[in-house]
């Protein structure tokens, strides 16, 4: 679905310009899910920023910081009127931040703390408008998941990491992947693991100005 155009206004009054829906992230699963729900941005323009935690920085502040800075640098460069849309996720143990897994020693590791233990998904949003799109709205949500894994042994844990879903995601697996066989328990947004919490999504672009979703 394409959000730029123009939307009528009630009883006649004058439209509302609708912007470029814009997606600040390069994750092919965000964009998925987007178009899962009729929302394929305009453009994806990823933020290229450093996302190394500030020391002793807990992750509900880090993954709010790094959606709005994500957010905040795509509008930023932008002189058209648009609406951007940044995204963070983070897998957290207690007040330890699980990296992003790019090598197999680090998703082993993370596997091995995540095995027989509850864990915490926090993804947050930031939508933030460019200075050509003054009737947009700056919102924000951060969405917290609870995820069980089951006691994994290391023969199971070396056939995981063997299926190579592991790469590049927070925590070393992927809900939509292998790993899921040893999730025993989810409470929250299963969207929300995978990268963008659909919901939460689609409510923050409803406050926004025009007719973005039914």
């Amino acid at each position: 679905m394409t959000t730029s155009g123009a939307a009528s206004g009630p009883d006649g009054a004058e439209p509302v310009r609708r912007p470029c829906f814009v997606l600040a992230s390069a994750s092919p699963r965000r964009l998925d899910l987007l178009r899962q729900i009729g929302l394929a941005p305009d453009r994806v323009l990823p933020a290229d920023l450093d996302e190394t935690p500030a020391r002793a920085e807990q992750p509900r502040p880090y993954v709010r910081r790094m959606a709005a800075e994500k957010a905040a640098a795509v509008a930023a460069s932008l002189a058209e009127p648009a609406l951007v849309l940044g995204a963070d996720t983070v897998v957290a143990l207690g007040r330890r931040i699980l990296p992003k897994a790019e090598d197999r020693e680090t998703a082993r590791a993370c596997l091995e703390l995540l095995s027989g233990r509850r864990h915490t998904v926090l993804t947050a949003l930031s939508i933030i408008p460019s200075s050509g799109w003054p009737e947009g709205r700056r919102a924000e949500r951060i969405v917290e998941t609870a995820v069980t894994f089951s006691r994994m042994t290391p023969h199971q844990i070396e056939a995981l990491l063997d299926q190579g879903d592991w790469q590049g995601k927070a925590g070393g697996y992927a809900l939509q992947g292998h790993a899921a066989a040893f999730i025993r328990f989810i409470s929250g947004s299963a969207s929300a693991v995978i990268g963008l919490p659909l919901f939460e999504t689609a409510q923050l672009l409803r406050g926004q100005p025009g007719h973005w979703l039914a």
